[in-house]
């Protein structure tokens, strides 16, 4: 297939074209925009060659001139979303500016929904991606912490932001999909675990239902999620940084 490598290699080593002829009629910027906007409006299933080459009207072949694999086309995709994270000045205060850089992530995500399933590491190293690393270690430096804990826990807050995104978007998922209402799903297994509770047979659920029985705040366990994420790499009264 034209353009696909006989070796491993790395999308961002190649030249914008391969191949001889007239000068290229599209950017990678213009594939991924394209790519993006089909995930976006169908979901990344619908992501394929074909498709693309379609959204920006020309033919499925010639589109491997510009990018030799569908994995290289994901990878397009996840470094243009990734452009969007607001490289802000860090203030200082590395534990706030990192919950605003997760605050980010997750409403980024939010808008791309198809992000979820490509969080890997496999498309951590584009520009952009690079770009964020680096302005996530700016953000960390007040940390007294070696680089390599540092970036585990910028991996470890992304993949904590990644996990509660993917269940937000498969619990709307599955709402939409009911036959009826939220609420009366709701209320049905409400009442199926107020007879479970109260048969005896778990006092402790029991016990934790009587301290706070109110509804949940999503928000705030995501705030808190993040907090107790942080919390464990501050350094400890007398220590010189997390292990």
């Amino acid at each position: 297939m034209a353009g696909r490598a006989a070796v491993p290699e790395v999308i961002w080593a190649r030249p914008e074209r391969t191949g001889r002829g007239p000068k290229p009629a599209f950017t990678r910027a213009d594939i991924a925009a394209a790519a993006v906007r089909i995930a976006d409006a169908q979901g990344l299933d619908a992501v394929s060659m074909r498709h693309v080459a379609a959204e920006l009207g020309c033919g499925t072949m010639s589109l491997y001139n510009y990018v030799p694999r569908k994995e290289d086309l994901y990878e397009l995709m996840v470094d243009a979303v990734s452009g969007d994270h607001e490289l802000f000045e860090p203030t200082g205060d590395w534990r706030a500016d990192m919950l605003r850089n997760a605050r980010q992530t997750k409403a980024l995500m939010h808008r791309h929904p198809w992000m979820v399933r490509l969080m890997s590491g496999a498309y951590g190293f584009s520009p952009n991606a690079l770009r964020y690393l680096e302005h996530c270690l700016a953000c960390l430096e007040p940390l007294d912490a070696p680089s390599g804990t540092k970036i585990e826990l910028v991996a470890m807050l992304s993949g904590c932001v990644t996990v509660y995104v993917s269940n937000e978007l498969a619990t709307a998922e599955r709402v939409r999909s009911l036959p009826w209402s939220q609420e009366q799903e709701n209320a049905v297994r409400i009442a199926y675990m107020g007879s479970q509770i109260a048969s005896g047979a778990y006092p402790r659920l029991a016990a934790s239902f009587m301290e706070d029985a109110g509804p949940i705040d999503l928000e705030a366990v995501f705030e808190r999620m993040l907090v107790r994420v942080l919390d464990g790499f501050a350094p400890r009264v007398g220590e010189q940084g997390p292990d």
